[in-house]
């Protein structure tokens, strides 16, 4: 006969059954950590990379890039409106002073010379004419007021004779009055004909400065136009390198058009280029570090553009070492622009390890281990990161990505 089991013996079995299954968890949980424990928290030093922590000076930087250029380029550009002749030196040639570099067809410009020597002339011809012209009137003006000058005279002299006749009683008080009316008038038209003299005289200066600076103006262009048929002999000015040239033959060429460059490769500037988000932190005597390759040179930004376009800003940064023989023209380089600098600072070399935090978990070289330690950063560049506490000179960093042991405190380094 079956007995019934008791309500609380049921329950006593349920709680180990559970409690059984709680330790089992427990059991596989740790087994699985301390697996992958072992399996994670070992590493060969091959793979790894390391650096000594030392104390020096850290330059703070922020990224730009550059483009190295001739630190001189002239650009010739067409004195006149004409066309391509011949060329005779192409890009790469080397050029020294006085040296052709094209010729251009100057036939409708010195057809316009020679037009413009004409019409020089003609003006001349012009104005020689005018001071003949003037130089008659005024001689007929002159003349007429010497008449007048005459009349006077001899009005003059007939009212004394009119005066001594009525004194004599063998003229009349009318006859009088007529000659001093003579006289009167007489003299009211030679002082209107000196009027009209001076007048004369004014009226010939204006005409004849008129024309003189009319005459003037051709020929300044004339000057000019010689100047530049002169210059449409396109030649170097310095020692240097072709580095463009106009080579079509026969095309059509304004007045202003470039037709050839020449570089200076003896010296070197870089032009800068960077997002305008950092146009606050840059200003002209901002240093500069310049990378080719492996190798480090400084400089100076002189001067910032002003415009911006599509959002990034130019400057051009003056080299210390101009002539460096690693510079290329048109090489394309990373620049540095450095925002602070501060000296005898705690510095290790950049890496992986470094993800720009200012408080970052690193890992020391202890032996054969390599143990997690906190620490605080501060300034970094490309080449170095300050870090301010907690490590010494001579302390051993490891600076490869340590992201995959993130849960590791230490780990065994395998040779």
């Amino acid at each position: 006969m079956d007995k019934i089991i008791e309500a609380e013996v049921l329950q006593q079995k349920r709680k180990k059954t559970i409690i059984t299954i709680v330790v089992m968890i427990v059991i596989l949980i740790a087994a699985a950590w301390m697996l992958r424990s072992k399996l994670t928290s070992s590493v060969s030093r091959s793979v790894i990379t390391t650096a000594v922590v030392e104390k020096g000076t850290i330059e703070n930087t922020i990224s730009a890039s550059g483009e190295v250029l001739p630190e001189f380029e002239e650009t010739i550009t067409s004195p006149i409106s004409a066309s391509v002749q011949e060329v005779l030196l192409d890009a790469g040639s080397a050029v020294k002073p006085g040296q052709s570099i094209l010729t251009l067809d100057k036939t409708a410009a010195q057809t316009e010379f020679e037009k413009l020597k004409f019409q020089l002339e003609s003006k001349r011809n012009d104005i020689r004419k005018l001071r003949l012209q003037l130089d008659k009137g005024f001689y007929d003006i002159k003349s007429s007021n010497d008449i007048k000058q005459l009349r006077i005279n001899s009005f003059e002299a007939d009212v004394e004779n009119a005066k001594r006749l009525f004194k004599a009683g063998g003229g009349t008080r009318e006859d009088i009055e007529k000659a001093e009316q003579n006289l009167k008038v007489a003299r009211l038209e030679k002082l209107q004909l000196e009027n009209e003299i001076s007048s004369k005289q004014q009226t010939m200066q204006v005409e004849m400065r008129e024309a003189e600076i009319a005459a003037a103006i051709q020929e300044n262009d004339l000057k000019g136009l010689e100047r530049k048929l002169q210059r449409a002999s396109i030649v170097a000015s310095r020692n240097g390198v072709v580095t463009w040239v106009n080579k079509n033959i026969g095309a059509a060429i304004r007045e202003g058009d470039a037709l050839a460059k020449i570089a200076d490769l003896s010296s070197f500037k870089v032009q800068g280029s960077i997002s305008d988000t950092y146009l606050d932190q840059m200003h002209p005597g901002l240093k500069a570090l310049i990378r080719i390759n492996e190798e480090k040179l400084r400089g100076t930004i002189v001067n910032i553009q002003p415009s911006v376009q599509n959002s990034v800003v130019f400057f051009d940064i003056q080299l210390d070492d101009v002539n460096n023989k690693m510079l290329r023209p048109n090489m394309k380089v990373e620049v540095f622009l450095v925002t602070a600098s501060t000296k005898n600072v705690l510095r290790v070399a950049n890496g992986p390890a470094f993800k720009g935090a200012a408080d970052q978990d690193i890992f020391i070289m202890k032996g054969n281990k390599a143990e997690r330690r906190s620490v605080h950063l501060g300034m970094s560049n490309f080449d170095f990161v300050e870090i301010k506490d907690k490590v010494k000179p001579g302390d051993v960093i490891v600076t490869s990505d340590m992201s995959a042991f993130k849960n590791a405190q230490t780990i065994t380094i395998t040779d």
